[in-house]
């Protein structure tokens, strides 16, 4: 698997959909997807917990990676 510069979780959406084929045809290792799936929860999690924080503070997030 190409490693690719994710910047927007539609393009992380995109590489855990390939990881995602990549284990069904045989190609990528369980671990190395397990790893990947693990790696995405944390970056959408730091996501939420931004959101989070700005809709306490009453504000409107900028969250780039979210478009």
């Amino acid at each position: 698997m190409k490693a690719v510069k994710i910047t927007t979780i539609t393009g992380l959406r995109k590489e855990l959909m390939i990881a995602f084929e990549g284990l069904r045809d045989g190609s990528l290792e369980p671990k190395i997807a397990k790893e990947m799936n693990n790696a995405s929860g944390k970056i959408i999690s730091t996501a939420k917990i931004q959101l989070e924080y700005a809709n306490l503070r009453g504000k409107k997030p900028s969250i780039p990676f979210l478009v």
